[in-house]
C-alpha cells in the first residue's frame, strides 16, 4: 500500500462524528467514498445533487454502488438553478455552484446534528482554477486526498485495490454546465442537449474525452485524438448527420468536430490570465 494511501485511511478512519461526502458520481468522490465506509466505525453518508447539470449515468452510478456496498445515500437538490449568479454562467460560476451544494448539505447535516462534510478534491485539482474551492474553504469543507496528499493517479489505483473495476478507469467528467461558453446563460434545455450528443458519440467512438459544447459560435463537439470520427472521413460524415438532427430539434447550429482540448469553453478573466492559472 503506498504512503499516501494508508495516510488517507488513517484520517478518514480517525475523524469522528457523521462524515457527509459530496458524491458526484466521478471516480474520486466514489473512491473516497468507498474507502471511507469500509475503515469507518462513525456514520458515513453519501450527498448526491440531482441536477439538470448531472448526467443521469453519473445518479444511476451512485445509486448502484450504494445498494452494493450497502451505502445510505442521500439524494438532495441544491437549489442552483435558482441562483441567478450560477444561470448568468460568469468566470467563476463553480463558486456558486459549489455554495449551494454545501449550504443543502449543511441543512442536512443541521438537521441531523453535528459532522464534517469531505469532497473528492485532490492535490492535482489545486494548480487549477476552481472558484469552487473557495466555496470549500468558506463552508469548512474537508478534502482528505489534499491532506493526504494524494493524486489522480492514486485514486485510480486505489479505485482498482479497491475492486471498482472499469470505474477505475472512468474518464473525468465535470457538470455539464462546464461545456457552456462562459457568459452564455445556463438553460437545462441546452445541458439536455449536450447529454444527448455525448451520449450518442460514446456509442460511435474511442472512449475518453468527450465534450459537446455549447460555444457562441455554435455546437462544437471534441474528441480524443484517436476518435475513428476525426479520422475516417466517410464515418465522420455519418455522425454529423446524427448529431446536426439533435442540434436542429434543439435550435442550435453544429458548426462540426475537433480534438479535444480541456477547459475550452471557459473564458478566462485578465487577472486569471496574469496570475498563469
Amino acid at each position: 500500500m503506498i504512503e499516501c494511501d494508508d495516510k488517507l485511511r488513517r484520517l478518514l478512519q480517525s475523524k469522528e462524528g457523521t462524515l457527509y461526502i459530496a458524491l458526484s458520481g466521478g471516480i474520486d468522490s466514489l473512491t473516497l467514498m468507498t474507502v471511507a465506509a469500509r475503515v469507518r466505525v462513525h456514520p458515513t453518508i453519501a450527498m448526491h445533487a440531482v441536477s439538470a447539470a448531472v448526467p443521469v449515468e453519473a445518479t444511476e452510478r451512485c445509486r448502484s454502488l450504494a445498494v452494493q456496498f450497502g451505502w445510505e445515500l442521500q439524494e438532495i437538490n441544491a437549489l442552483e438553478f435558482e441562483s441567478e449568479q450560477y444561470v448568468s454562467n460568469p468566470h467563476n460560476r463553480c463558486y456558486y455552484c459549489k455554495s449551494s451544494l454545501f449550504t443543502a448539505i449543511n441543512a442536512c447535516k443541521n438537521v441531523a446534528g453535528t459532522g464534517t462534510i469531505a469532497t473528492g478534491t485532490n492535490i492535482d485539482d489545486l494548480g487549477d482554477f476552481r472558484p469552487g474551492l473557495k466555496a470549500a474553504a468558506e463552508q469548512q469543507v474537508w478534502q482528505p486526498y489534499v491532506e493526504a496528499g494524494v493524486n489522480k493517479d492514486t485514486i485510480r489505483q486505489i479505485a482498482s485495490d479497491e475492486n471498482l473495476g472499469t470505474l477505475a478507469q472512468l474518464p473525468a467528467a465535470p457538470c455539464l454546465s462546464s461545456r457552456v461558453e462562459t457568459g452564455i446563460t445556463i438553460n437545462p434545455n441546452d445541458l439536455q442537449l449536450i447529454h444527448q450528443v455525448e451520449r450518442l458519440i460514446t456509442q460511435l467512438t474511442t472512449p475518453g474525452d468527450i465534450r459537446c459544447r455549447i460555444m457562441k459560435r455554435g455546437v462544437v463537439v471534441q474528441l480524443p485524438t484517436d476518435s475513428r470520427i476525426l479520422s475516417d472521413k466517410e464515418f465522420c460524415l455519418h455522425a454529423q448527420s446524427m448529431v446536426e438532427d439533435l442540434c436542429v430539434a434543439a435550435g442550435k447550429t453544429f458548426i462540426g468536430f475537433e480534438e479535444y482540448k480541456k477547459g475550452s469553453a471557459f473564458i478566462k478573466p485578465e487577472a486569471v490570465i496574469r496570475a498563469g492559472v
